[in-house]
Formats: C-alpha cells, structure tokens, sequence
C-alpha cells in the first residue's frame, strides 16, 4: 500500500497535537509552581523576623549602648522562603528545557523557522519579536525573584540559634521584600505563559501556511485526458485494415498462362 503525503501530514499533526498536550500540561505545571512560589512568599513575608532595639544605660549617663534581640528563630520563614526560591526555579527550568528540547528535535518549533528564514511573513516577524520580548522578560523578572529571595534566606538563617539573646547588632528582610519576590515570580509565570501561547499561534500560523502552499500546486496542475479503454471487437478491425494495406507477395508481371 502507497503512502501518500496527506498521511505523512496526518502523522506529523498527531505529532504536533502530542507535543501540545505536552507542552499545554508543562505551562500549567510552572503556572501551578508559579502560584506556590507566590503563596509561600506571603507566608514567609507574614512570619519574617523583626528586631527591637533597646536603650541599655550602665554606670551613668556614659554607659549608653543600644542592643537588639529578635521576635523569632527565623526557621517558619526561613522554610518558607526555600520553598518558594524552589517551587519557582523548577517551573521555569522545566518549561525552559521543554523548549529547548524542542529546538533541537528533527522538527523545530515555528519560532525558529521564521527567526531563520528571510521571506518570512510580517505576522510571523511580528511573533519573532513578542517571543522575544516575552523570553527576556521572562528570565529578568526571575533573576530579580530569585535574587530578592536569596536576600531574604541569608537574612532568616542568621539568627536560628540564641535567637532571643540581646545582640548588637540585627540583620533582618526589610518591609515587603517576600511580597515584592512573590509578584516578581508571579510575574515571571505570566510573562512565560505569554510565551507558550505565542510559539502556539506562531505555529498554528505556520500550519496555515504550509496547507495554503500545498493546496496551490494541486488546484493550478493541468488535469490529464483518460484514455478509454478500446470497445471490444475493435483490434480485429484494425488488423483486417493492417492485412489489406499490405502489398501482395505475387507479382502480376510474372504470371503464365498455360495452355493445353
């Protein structure tokens, strides 16, 4: 049995259908590590430690000094800001090696295509570019995430012992520096969703095209005459008519007559 190019176009749909499940069930996935990485950013930001500071006077006026002592070990949101700096890294690390994956296998994405090749459409220059804006969004506001939440861990794991002994001094996360971690990752899930949804109408985009193209050649080719088949009886005609042009193999010149 032939096979024919409208079954290697269903296959390579299937395909395409396979790996946009794939890729639709890895964008909810980070959106969900997203959203986890913004509740325990709240959570850390409720429970963070602060200091209060103490005037301490010894011996007279000249024995001032100022002490401080925290209002808890720092272990809740210690735990909790791990957990987010996680849950955020392991969305956009799996998303990003679901894409890069992708870009290597035997058929690349239509981002990659139309970055390429030179006689692109202005829509598909247009997906060009939000891809790229999206994908450098993407990584600065989860480096900025990453980075505000790494402050906030070394901050939390500086008091986990002797916590309540008064010190001089008191590292501790400012005001609004979990929260402001949690928008930048809720954020960076967003601006990746955006991503996804724009390699998705580029290829579908790309689909289009190519069926266009492929349609084309089949309306435009000349359609060939069939030949019928000869009725029956009709080869015995054309070979009496073969048998009566040729020449006679007696020569009318060279004939006697006898007589008796």
């Amino acid at each position: 049995m032939a096979v024919t190019h409208d079954d290697l176009t269903v296959k390579e749909r299937g395909a395409d259908d396979v790996a946009s499940q794939r890729g639709l069930f890895l964008m909810v996935f980070c959106v969900l590590c997203g959203f986890a990485s913004f509740v325990f950013s709240l959570a850390a930001e409720a429970t963070r430690s602060e200091a209060t500071w103490l005037l301490l006077t010894i011996g007279g006026r000249d024995g001032k000094s100022y002490q401080c002592y925290y209002s808890g070990s720092g272990k809740t949101p210690l735990v909790c800001a791990t957990l987010a700096f996680l849950a955020l890294a392991v969305g956009m690390f799996t998303e990003h090696a679901y894409i890069l994956i992708t870009t290597g296998g035997p058929r690349p994405p239509a981002l990659v295509l139309q970055a390429f090749s030179h006689g692109s459409s202005p829509a598909s220059r247009g997906f060009t570019w939000r891809a790229c804006f999206f994908f450098t969004t993407t990584w600065v506001c989860f480096s900025i995430a990453e980075v505000i939440l790494m402050v906030g861990i070394s901050a939390e794991s500086g008091h986990l012992r002797d916590w309540s002994r008064p010190r001089s001094n008191c590292v501790v996360a400012r005001q609004g520096l979990f929260a402001a971690a949690g928008v930048f990752a809720l954020t960076t899930v967003f601006l990746a969703a955006g991503l996804y949804l724009t390699a998705l109408q580029a290829q579908r985009l790309q689909d289009d095209e190519e069926h266009v193209r492929r349609q084309i050649p089949r309306a435009s080719a000349p359609r060939l005459p069939r030949r019928g088949r000869a009725p029956p009886g009709s080869h015995r005609v054309l070979q009496g008519q073969a048998d009566a042009n040729q020449p006679s193999s007696e020569d009318p010149g060279n004939k006697t007559s006898t007589s008796t």
